[in-house]
């Protein structure tokens, strides 16, 4: 179009010239611009570039169709200066220039395709040529070929007619050939045993001579024919009757003698019966390998031989009842499914036997492969025989197996719990009968504790196998839902900690039942062991379990937090037991150590009692207990329990003696017992004094660190003093002796107590309950005291 707006600029014709050859190109052109355009949607405006509110019809629209180069030129130079005509020709210099580089790169990139296409349109013009050639040589032998078959159809019209009539007349002679010779070959047929074309010829003509019964020689033929059926019906009977025969050659009986038209409902009892027989042939089987002896097989070739030998049996029979009784209908079908379910529920009987015999087992890899197997075996005669309820039964069977395997995992989940108890009293026992040192409370805790999550961890391998994804049974509803969440879960993992808990909770019974045996070691133990499952052991079960067996069923569960409390509360009674005990035996020493001595007639003292330092050894090896510290040979510190939180110590918690007694506020107390005229003043002072002082709750509860645990057996230790200092009766040496012994006290418990006040107040009201029960209460000097205190 650029080229056409030059040309009138270089003096060209009128735009009015006659149409010629170039008008009729151009209009080829157009028509083809066109058809493109109709080929891509495109509109006018859209194919030629133009503005979408141009004018299609504007002659100066270089795109358009319609464009005019003298009206355009006119336009411009009426319109357009001449700096702006001299820019718009180079512009349309430009443009020509990039069209024609356009129409260059177009031919050169598509010319290996021009040549390709003007190859390919010669060599169909050939290709053509020849192909005519051959049709008109194929329509020319058609030609032929139709002529000689018009001839050939006229010459043997009548031929064709003649034979036709002649193959009837020869396909009856056939007929009338076979049902002459059929009582022969009906005989043959029998004496061979070739029951089954017997059957089939006698069925073939039975329809022709009930036509034709009528006719003497079609009548003779049939009563020899119906003579030698009843002969092969005999016969088929026997067979069928016969036990050694196997389930095809029997419901190939039932089928010859269905189709010979004997009575089906007779033969469908007979066929049961018959059946019957063979399947408790295999149940008798079965049973034997249950006795005593020989050795029963193992569970899973227990089920094998039960597979491949009943139930494939029961299939047969079920599918062979179907193909040769399905006209019975839903009578039939009864009778079919109450024979199955009777035979089945003896079957079942007998597995369940078997299976009974691997519960005291340990190994389920055995077990679940055996339930897979019978499992697997019972789906083909469930789906044939829904009615019978095969499949349910199995599979209840199966469930059953799992519930009691989950008991069986907690009874020994139970007992090797017992067991490590057990491990642990013998190990706790061994070194005071050896007199050797033995491992420690935290590496005994530590044994047991690895060992209870040893166990769970194989338990629950074990019960895994159960939901396992090759084992047929996994996806039913039961191992989906209630086996993870009631079974594995509450039943299993949640039972077991709860009997965890309970059998520590029994070792807290009163000293006259189990309580009293039970090691105080032991129940520290425990305790320790309660607070582990508390802070950690109970929440990484849990979701150990979870995470094996991903709970899809809606049923409450334990919350953690509820299994939490349940073991910190079984810890915390352990615990006060443990102070209790361990108070009691300091107490029975200190008890006896005041009844048996008597007070009045005492000489004057120059040690500290023996049974003062066997109180402060036990309190020293109690304190150890809790808080083991390394042996030589292991840098490592095994911590039961911690340190706890002590009060601020004085600085002089271990010098300060008993002197104050007589210097200081318990002076006031017992001094004036001096003077023998003032009894009543000394009990009245001792009583304000118990107003002002500091309740001490002896059985308060204990917290889980060391410092509260030793403080709560001092407590009960030093009460049980004070008590029984109160019903003796001292003289003034006998005073002096238990201000040396409580003076003794004083300077090794303090270090053990969270307040060392709580030491001082007790021995304090231990000192002044013997001043009150002292005719001569005059005390030993402090300076003394300390020296024998020293000494001892």
């Amino acid at each position: 179009m650029a080229a056409a707006a030059a040309g009138p600029g270089s003096g060209s014709g009128p735009a009015d010239s006659p149409e010629g050859p170039e008008a009729e190109a151009a209009e080829r052109r157009r028509k083809a611009h066109g058809m493109l355009k109709l080929y891509y949607g495109l509109s006018e405006g859209e194919a030629a570039g133009r503005p979408a509110g141009s004018d299609p019809l504007d002659p100066t629209d270089l795109n358009g169709a319609h464009f005019d180069p003298e009206v355009y030129l006119d336009k411009l130079r009426r319109e357009c200066p001449l700096a702006q005509l001299m820019d718009s020709e180079t512009d349309m210099v430009r443009q020509i220039r990039a069209l024609d580089s356009d129409m260059q790169t177009l031919v050169y990139e598509n010319y290996n395709k021009f040549i390709s296409a003007t190859d390919t349109i010669r060599k169909m013009k050939n290709d053509f040529r020849k192909m005519e050639d051959e049709m008109d040589r194929l329509a020319t032998n058609m030609a032929v070929i139709t002529n000689f078959s018009a001839r050939i159809s006229a010459t043997l019209q009548d031929r064709h007619e003649r034979i036709t009539k002649l193959a009837g007349v020869h396909a009856l002679l056939r007929k009338l050939q076979f049902l002459f010779e059929l009582p022969s070959r009906l005989t043959k047929c029998v004496e061979l045993g070739a029951y089954g074309q017997a059957v089939r010829y006698q069925g073939r003509a039975r329809a022709v001579l009930q036509q034709y019964q009528h006719l003497p020689s079609f009548r003779a033929i049939q009563d020899d024919c119906q003579i030698i059926t009843a002969r092969l019906a005999q016969q088929l009977r026997q067979r069928f009757r016969d036990g050694s025969s196997g389930a095809p050659e029997q419901a190939e009986c039932v089928e010859l003698l269905l189709a010979l038209g004997e009575p089906a409902e007779e033969l469908c009892e007979e066929f049961l019966a018959h059946a019957r027989g063979r399947l408790e042939e295999e149940l008798r089987s079965l049973e034997a390998e249950l006795g005593p002896s020989p050795p029963a097989p193992d569970v899973l070739e227990f089920t094998d031989h039960g597979g491949s030998g009943f139930v494939s049996s029961l299939c047969q029979v079920a599918v062979a009842y179907q193909d040769l009784f399905a006209a019975q209908g839903p009578a039939g079908a009864e009778k079919l499914a109450a024979f199955a379910q009777e035979l089945g529920g003896r079957y079942f009987a007998l597995v369940e036997r078997r299976l009974a015999q691997e519960q005291g087992g340990s190994d389920n890899s055995l077990l679940v492969r055996a339930l897979d197997r019978f499992h697997r075996r019972l789906r083909s005669p469930g789906a044939l025989l829904a009615a019978a309820g095969l499949s349910e039964a199995a599979t209840e069977i199966v469930e059953r197996v799992a519930r009691e395997r989950l008991g069986h995992h907690l009874q020994g989940l139970r007992a090797a719990f017992l067991g490590c108890l057990t491990d642990v009293r013998q190990a706790l026992a061994a070194p005071r009968l050896s007199g050797k040192e033995g491992p420690s409370l935290a590496e005994l805790l530590a044994n047991v504790a690895s060992s209870i999550l040893s166990h769970i961890k194989a338990s629950l391998a074990a019960v895994h196998l159960f939901t396992a994804k090759e084992v047929s049974f996994s996806n039913k509803p039961y191992f989906r839902g209630e086996f993870c969440s009631q079974g594995v879960r509450e039943g299993l993992i949640v039972g077991f900690i709860r009997s965890v808990c309970q059998t520590a909770q029994s070792f807290c019974d009163s000293p006259g039942e189990k309580g009293g045996a039970t090691p105080p070691a032991l129940l520290l133990l425990l305790s320790r062991l309660c607070l582990d499952y508390e802070t950690a052991t109970i929440s990484y079960i849990l979701t150990l379990t979870d995470e094996q067996f991903l709970v899809q069923d809606q049923s409450p569960v334990t919350p953690v937090s509820t299994l939490c409390a349940e073991a910190r509360e079984t810890a915390r009674r352990l615990l006060t037991h443990y102070v209790k005990v361990q108070g009691l035996v300091i107490s029975q020493m200190l008890r006896k150590s005041v009844e048996t001595r008597d007070w009045l007639s005492t000489l004057e003292p120059r040690n500290v009692r023996a049974v003062m330092k066997r109180v402060v050894e036990d309190t020293t090896a109690i304190d150890v207990q809790v808080l083991p510290q390394a042996c030589q040979w292991s840098p490592e510190v095994g911590l039961l329990y911690e340190e706890g939180v002590r009060k601020a110590q004085s600085s002089d918690s271990s010098k300060r003696t008993f002197s104050v007694y007589s210097s200081s506020r318990q002076q006031g107390r017992y001094a004036p017992s001096y003077t023998p005229s003032a009894p009543m003043d000394t009990n009245l002072l001792s009583n304000i004094q118990k107003l002002f002082s500091e309740r001490i709750d002896v059985f308060s509860p204990v917290e889980f660190n060391k410092v509260s645990v030793l403080t709560g057996i001092i407590k009960i230790s030093l009460k049980t003093l004070l008590e029984c200092v109160r019903l003796r009766t001292f003289g003034r040496f006998g005073l002096q002796q238990v201000q040396v012994d409580c003076h003794f006290l004083q300077l090794y418990l303090w270090r053990f107590v969270a307040d060392e006040e709580l030491v001082h107040l007790l021995l304090d009201e231990v000192v002044a309950s013997a001043a009150l029960r002292c005719p001569d209460p005059v005390p030993m000097e402090p300076s003394v005291v300390e020296v024998i205190c020293e000494r001892g």
